[in-house]
């Protein structure tokens, strides 16, 4: 049977209208700008901030994910600080006292060819040295750890092995948006939604307030957390940003009953697959290569990723297709986030996680408050810093960790 979700008060937060001034407001209410607002009220001890959000909490990049948390990045610092993230999500249902079904089920990333089993095991041994859960399994190991899957040698891309963590898993990620914002709430937060930013009030070069579509707004310290807008708005505040944005697609099936135990990744053949709480069968791709700002899906990214999918999983051709959808990724050039200062004295900028960006919640709202807090950044987020576009000291995480995602 499927899981039984849990039950939810009426209101989980208030809606208050905007105050004149705050002592910081974060731009942006999906995940990274909710986790900011709460370490910064937990940890920093500020809570005279307001979260501006342009449309409902959680309606971008949040609510169109597909819910997948692991750790296991080849680089010295992706791993640190995802692991850091994926340490803070196994306590956070306790600490946010609330259960958001975060479920370590395990991810596999599978091998199909020569060269993918070379670079899987690398980033296996690279796991293990930093402290990261991982193992190489063979395709009889990957059959026991999900029976569903074909690893016969007559499809086009036969399974010569996976990755697997099992610390790994999924969490429902609605729920995961409300318990931030309870915690909030609860600590005098302020979170304001139907507020879009629509430029920035300068003294010089500080930013001293924002103007929105509620009014000027007064802010000693202003934080960008939009994905996929960042670039928007640092082109309002007066720099740029070296990000791009692009849909990236996803879908669910129809309900059923438990028949897929783990997470299922393949870059080659390109398609990762889980199974919901509910029953659903979710799944994704990459990023559509264009650039843009539409959250829909298009039949041709659906198409290429079911095919995929039934390779994978042959029982997976009896399922019809629910629902599919799109959100607003920002890619960095080298693939990884950017948690930093700004030219703007006290704006503070957290984007670029591209298709990585759930997962590193709890880790992104930790290090960002720290750096919005303290005007330092925390050691975790130090090589994530903006002028690493300028200095050469990237990370690219480009597959590094057998997809993107």
């Amino acid at each position: 049977m499927a899981e039984k979700l849990p039950e939810h008060p009426d209101f989980l937060w208030h809606n208050p209208d905007p105050k004149p001034s705050y002592d910081a407001v974060i731009v942006g209410g999906g995940g990274h700008g909710l986790a900011t607002a709460y370490y910064l009220a937990s940890r920093h001890g500020m809570t005279n901030i307001a979260i501006l959000e342009r449309g409902w909490l959680a309606g971008g990049n949040m609510a169109r994910n597909t819910t997948i948390i692991r750790s296991n990045y080849l680089w010295d610092e992706s791993a640190a600080i995802y692991e850091h993230s994926l340490k803070l999500w196994e306590g956070l249902p306790e600490e946010l006292e609330y259960d958001f079904l975060f479920s370590q089920r395990g991810v596999m990333n599978l091998a199909h060819t020569l060269q993918d089993v070379r670079e899987s095991q690398r980033r296996v041994n690279a796991n293990v040295l930093n402290g990261v859960d991982a193992e190489w399994l063979d395709p009889q190991q990957v059959k026991e750890a999900c029976p569903i899957i074909n690893i016969g040698d007559d499809i086009r891309y036969p399974v010569m092995g996976a990755t697997y963590q099992p610390r790994a898993g999924i969490a429902k990620h609605d729920h995961v948006a409300w318990a931030f914002a309870r915690k909030c709430d609860e600590m005098g937060v302020d979170i304001i939604q139907n507020c879009e930013v629509t430029g920035f009030i300068k003294d010089g070069e500080r930013v001293v307030g924002v103007e929105t579509s509620r009014g000027r707004i007064n802010a000693g310290k202003v934080a960008l957390a939009a994905a996929g807008h960042s670039s928007v708005l640092a082109d309002l505040a007066g720099f740029r940003l070296p990000i791009s944005s692009h849909p990236l697609q996803a879908l669910v099936s129809e309900l059923f009953e438990p028949v897929h135990p783990t997470v299922v990744m393949s870059n080659h053949v390109h398609v990762y697959v889980s199974q919901a709480h509910k029953g659903e069968l979710v799944m994704g791709a990459g990023i559509d290569s264009y650039n843009g700002y539409g959250q829909r899906g298009a039949f041709h990214v659906v198409e290429e990723q079911l095919a995929a999918a039934v390779e994978l999983f042959p029982i997976f051709a009896r399922a019809h297709l629910l629902r599919t959808w799109g959100g607003i990724v920002d890619t960095t050039f080298d693939a990884s986030p950017i948690v930093s200062t700004t030219p703007i004295d006290q704006m503070y900028v957290n984007c670029g996680w591209g298709t990585g960006g759930f997962k590193g919640t709890p880790a992104s709202g930790y290090t960002f408050a720290h750096t919005i807090a303290t005007d330092e950044a925390h050691p975790l987020n130090a090589p994530f810093a903006l002028d690493r576009f300028e200095t050469g000291h990237l990370i690219d995480e480009h597959g590094a960790a057998a997809v993107a995602h």
